[in-house]
């Protein structure tokens, strides 16, 4: 059975990622229709309009396995995975990771490995909204948490990625679209233009995007959680 949500964004790529978190699938995984574009408006922003789209979760990715409805746990493929040997670090992340969103009720399935100082941890399963939150912001916590259970467990520092429903994935697709956008404002105007207000994490992703991009340059401004990113003609020497 098909499942759709309408949702309605300042941008379409915003409406977009509102209507996927909701879902929690990926674009890859579902049928967008654009319904309105959305204008910026005139003056002082008199006469704008927000984005609305409308996505659908392709049938074949809505329901979900019989091995998924079926688990109570999250697992991860540990028997099977290819990098440095499981630590107790990664094993502690894992554990709290599938406690965690059990605790919330999502279940499905879990893969983890580890490269060198950092702890892949990839969620999937149906309904992962509730583990992703708004902007990404349950997200986010739910990382934070699982970084300080893997460094209780580990004498070394590391540093744990973790992904739920190809969330992280989705929306750094999504931050780079709005980095070239705003790159192409700067270039036509040769103003600095100011992004929306992202995460230290999103923030990062920008900034190492658009170290290397010539004619501009990038740095934050404003207190969190509103603090953003912004792009600057570079100066001419």
């Amino acid at each position: 059975m098909e499942k759709s949500v309408v949702k309605t964004g300042a941008t379409v790529d915003e409406a977009i990622e509102a209507a996927l978190t909701e879902l929690g699938c990926t674009k890859e995984q579902a049928t967008i229709e654009v319904i309105e574009e959305g204008t910026e408006g005139g003056f002082l922003g008199l006469g704008r309009k927000d984005a609305q789209v409308k996505v659908t979760v392709n049938a074949e990715d809505a329901a979900p396995s019989e091995s998924t409805e079926a688990d109570d746990t999250y697992y991860g493929d540990d028997e099977n995975f290819e990098g440095d040997a499981v630590s107790e670090a990664e094993d502690a992340a894992a554990n709290f990771v599938a406690e965690v969103l059990s605790g919330i009720g999502i279940h499905g399935n879990m893969d983890s490995y580890r490269e060198d100082d950092t702890i892949f941890i990839s969620v999937t399963g149906s309904d992962c909204g509730a583990a992703i939150g708004r902007h990404g912001e349950t997200l986010e916590a739910i990382s934070y948490m699982t970084n300080l259970i893997a460094n209780k467990h580990s004498e070394q520092r590391v540093h744990v990625y973790l992904d739920v429903g190809g969330y992280r994935k989705h929306r750094e697709q999504v931050i780079k679209g709005l980095a070239d956008k705003a790159v192409s404002r700067v270039r036509r105007s040769g103003r600095k233009v100011t992004m929306e207000a992202m995460s230290p994490a999103e923030r990062r992703i920008v900034h190492s995007y658009l170290q290397d991009v010539n004619g501009v340059t990038t740095h934050s401004e404003g207190v969190e959680p509103n603090r953003c990113v912004v792009v600057t003609p570079e100066e001419k020497k």
